[in-house]
C-alpha cells in the first residue's frame, strides 16, 4: 500500500488555499469518526487544530490526501530545563489506509527534522495508543516516556474555560541531534503554547 503513496514535505508558507481546503476535508473525515468535537477545529478551510505547524509531511495517492504529520519547533520545559524540540502532531491517516502507519510519516519527515538541527522530536499520545507507539519505538526511532503530565495553553481563549489544561499523556521522544541520555528527567512538561 505504501508504494502507491507519494510524500510531499512542505513549509507552511508553501501551501495554497486549495491545499488548506483539501487538508481540512481530510481532517474532518479522519477525526470526525472519533467524535464531532474532534472534527470541529477543521471547519471551513482551517487545516490545523491548535498550534499551526511550520512543516508538514503530506502523503498523497490517487484519491487525494492519504496521511499527514505536522511539525513545529518550540522550546518546552521539562522539569526546570528548557529543551528545543520539533513537536510532532496533527497526525492522521485516511480510514481506508489505516495500515499505512505513523512510522511511514516519521520516516518521510526524518531527513527534514535532521535539517532543522533540533536535539529532539517530541509528541504526545493518548494512553490507548501505547501499543501502537511502542511498535514504532522498538525500532529505535524513539522512547515512550510515561508518568508525565503536560500542560498546554488552549488554542483559543474562552470565558468559560481556564487558559491552560494539564493532561496525563504518553510523551514520545525521538533523538535527532542528541542522544536520549541528554533528555532531562522530569514528570512535568510545560508546552507554553497550544498542542500541535
Amino acid at each position: 500500500m505504501a508504494s502507491t503513496v507519494q510524500w510531499r514535505l512542505c513549509w507552511e508558507n508553501e501551501l495554497g488555499l486549495s491545499d488548506h481546503i483539501e487538508l481540512s476535508e481530510f481532517f474532518r473525515a479522519t477525526y470526525g469518526p472519533t467524535g464531532s468535537f474532534n472534527a470541529k477545529p477543521f471547519e471551513g478551510s482551517r487545516s490545523w487544530a491548535g498550534a499551526r505547524p511550520e512543516l508538514r509531511a503530506i502523503a498523497y495517492d490517487s484519491q487525494g490526501v492519504a496521511a499527514h504529520m505536522g511539525s513545529l519547533r518550540r522550546f518546552i520545559k521539562v522539569g526546570t530545563i528548557d529543551v528545543l524540540v520539533a513537536e510532532l502532531g496533527l497526525y492522521g491517516v485516511r480510514p481506508d489506509l489505516e495500515g499505512l502507519g505513523i512510522s511511514h510519516s516519521i520516516r518521510a519527515m526524518y531527513p527534514a527534522l535532521q535539517g532543522l538541527r533540533v536535539p529532539f522530536a517530541f509528541g504526545t499520545v493518548r494512553h490507548e495508543l501505547k501499543n501502537h507507539i511502542a511498535r514504532l519505538c522498538r525500532h529505535g526511532l524513539g522512547t515512550v516516556v510515561s508518568g508525565v503530565r503536560v500542560r498546554s495553553t488552549l488554542a483559543d481563549v474562552r470565558l468559560d474555560l481556564p487558559p491552560t489544561r494539564t493532561e496525563d499523556v504518553l510523551a514520545v521522544v525521538m533523538p535527532i541531534g542528541s542522544s536520549m541520555s541528554q533528555w532531562p528527567e522530569g514528570s512535568a512538561i510545560e508546552r507554553n503554547g497550544p498542542e500541535l
